[in-house]
C-alpha cells in the first residue's frame, strides 16, 4: 500500500514503529496491554468476561448504536462492504476489572475509502508550544482533559443518494447474546456458510471505523463554532474565542483537549481547572524525563554516576563515517535510538537536535565512528537526563527568528542551515536541515 504523510506524521509513525520493534523483537518480549477476541477472552476471564460482553452490547442497544436490517433490503454493494464486528476483552490493570469493547473491522474498508474521507487533523507541535508560551506569559489557567465516550456520541451522516450506508455483521456467539438481550433481533438472523449472521446498520461512530476520528472532528468543530469559537486557518485543531474581554484558546486532537483562559471559573464542563506545566515566573516547562530514561534503559551501553559528557557531540560530528559497517543488530539499535532521539529533540531537548539531524543521515549504513557519536550523545543525555525546555516571552508582539547557514562543511561539500524561533526566553522552535 502506498500512502503520503506530512513530515510530523512520518516522524511520529517512524518512532512508534521503532519503539514497538525494539520492545517486542526480543526473546523475552514485553506485554503492556493484552486484548483477547471474545472466544479467547471468555475462556480466560470466565463469568467476568461474559459480564463485560453483556455490558458492552447492552450499552450499544440502549444508545441506539445500530439498528438491524433485513438482507433483502440491502444492496449487493452494501452486503459486500459490510465489515465484521469484533468483541475485544482486556483487563484494566489499575481498576482490576474486565472491559469489553465492540470494534468495527475497518481494515477491509481501505480499498474504497480515500485519505480525505478518513484523515483527521492533528494539532501541530509548533502550535502547542507557541500557545503554551502565550498561556504562561499571560498567566492563564489551563485545563487538560480526555473527552469521554468520544465516538459513540458521534452520529453517522445520512447516506446521500446513490451512496451506501455503513453496515456491520454480528457473528459467532455474539448473535445468541444479542438475541437473548433483544429477542426481536431473531428474525434478522441469516445463514452464511453455515454460520448465523445479523446485519446491522451503524448509526454512530465506533472504534476501528476509519471515518470515526474525522466524523468526531467535524462534529466537535461545528459544536465549538456554534459557541462562537474561531478556528486558526493554519492549524485546524486550534481555536479561540473572546470571553469577558479575554481570549480562550482550545487545542485538541480527537478526544484529547487543552483549554486556557485568564479566569479559572471559565469552563464549559464539570472538570476542574488546574495549573499545568507552568512556573510562577510566567514560564512554561516541557519535560520528557521518563522518555529519556527509557532510552537509557534500552541502550546497550550503560553509564554510571562517574560518566561525564558536557556536549551532545564532539568536533568530529560532521566527519564522514569511518571504520566497519555495524552488524545488523547494532544497525537496528542505532536506527531506533536516532528515531527516538528525533522525537524528543523536536520537543523538550532541542540541544541534541543538530546531533540527531546528522546521525539521521547515517541510519542506512552506520559505521563504527557513527556508533561512537551515538554513544557520545547518549552519554550526554545520561548526564543531563533532568534537563528540560523552559520557555517565556518578553512580548507577544515580537517573535525573533535566528537563522544561520554553513557552506560546504560536510565531507561531500554539502551545506546546512538551521534556525530557532524565540519570544525572548528559550527556543520555542528549532529546525536544522542538511
Amino acid at each position: 500500500m502506498k500512502a503520503d504523510y506530512e513530515e510530523h506524521d512520518a516522524i511520529l509513525i517512524a518512532c512508534c514503529m521503532m519503539q514497538i520493534k525494539a520492545k517486542f523483537d526480543t526473546d523475552e518480549g514485553l506485554n503492556f496491554i493484552q486484548q483477547y477476541y471474545i472466544n479467547q477472552g471468555l475462556k480466560k476471564f470466565g463469568d467476568d468476561g461474559k459480564d463485560a460482553v453483556d455490558k458492552e452490547l447492552r450499552q450499544m442497544l440502549l444508545r441506539d448504536f445500530f439498528t438491524p436490517e433485513f438482507v433483502k433490503d440491502m444492496t449487493a454493494s452494501e452486503r459486500k462492504k459490510a465489515q465484521s464486528a469484533m468483541m475485544l476483552l482486556t483487563e484494566k490493570q489499575f481498576e482490576k476489572k474486565i472491559k469489553g469493547r465492540l470494534v468495527f473491522g475497518g481494515d477491509g474498508t481501505r480499498e474504497w475509502l480515500s485519505r480525505e474521507d478518513t484523515a483527521s487533523p492533528t494539532a501541530l507541535q509548533e502550535a502547542i508550544t507557541t500557545t503554551c508560551v502565550i498561556d504562561a506569559h499571560e498567566g492563564r489557567d489551563v485545563m487538560t482533559l480526555d473527552l469521554p465516550n468520544t465516538f459513540i456520541q458521534t452520529y453517522m451522516p445520512d447516506a446521500k443518494e446513490g451512496e451506501d450506508c455503513v453496515y456491520m455483521k454480528i457473528t459467532g456467539m455474539m448473535v445468541q447474546i444479542l438475541i437473548d438481550m433483544a429477542p426481536e433481533y431473531r428474525e434478522y438472523v441469516v445463514l452464511e456458510n453455515g454460520k448465523r449472521v445479523i446485519y446491522v446498520r451503524v448509526l454512530r461512530g465506533i472504534y476501528g471505523m476509519l471515518q470515526s476520528s474525522l466524523l468526531f472532528y467535524n462534529q466537535f468543530r461545528s459544536d465549538l463554532e456554534a459557541k462562537g469559537f474561531v478556528f486558526n486557518p493554519y492549524d485546524l485543531c486550534v481555536d479561540n474565542k473572546v470571553v469577558n474581554e479575554k481570549q480562550q484558546t482550545i487545542r485538541f486532537h480527537v478526544d484529547d483537549l487543552m483549554s486556557s483562559h485568564m479566569d479559572p471559573k471559565r469552563k464549559d464542563t464539570q472538570i476542574s481547572w488546574n495549573d499545568f506545566g507552568f512556573l510562577g515566573e510566567r514560564k512554561t516547562q516541557i519535560r520528557m524525563d521518563d522518555y529519556v530514561n527509557n532510552m537509557m534503559e534500552d541502550f546497550p551501553v550503560k553509564f554510571n554516576k562517574d560518566s561525564k559528557q558536557e556536549t551532545p557531540a564532539g568536533n568530529d560530528l560532521l566527519e564522514a563515517g569511518k571504520g566497519k559497517l555495524l552488524s545488523a543488530e547494532y544497525r537496528q539499535i542505532f536506527h531506533t535510538i536516532v528515531a527516538r532521539g528525533l522525537y524528543v529533540s523536536k520537543r523538550a531537548r532541542l540541544d541534541i537536535h543538530p546531533t540527531i539531524t546528522i546521525l539521521a543521515s547515517r541510519v542506512q549504513e552506520p559505521t563504527e565512528s557513527d556508533w561512537k557519536k551515538c554513544v557520545h550523545m547518549m552519554q550526554y543525555l545520561f548526564c543531563t537526563s533532568l534537563y528540560y525546555l523552559t520557555l517565556s516571552a518578553e512580548s507577544l508582539q515580537v517573535m525573533k527568528w535566528m537563522i544561520d547557514a554553513s557552506f560546504a562543511v560536510h565531507p561531500d561539500f554539502k551545506s546546512h542551515t538551521g534556525g530557532t524561533l524565540s519570544f525572548g526566553g528559550g527556543a520555542a522552535h528549532g529546525q536544522m536541515s542538511v
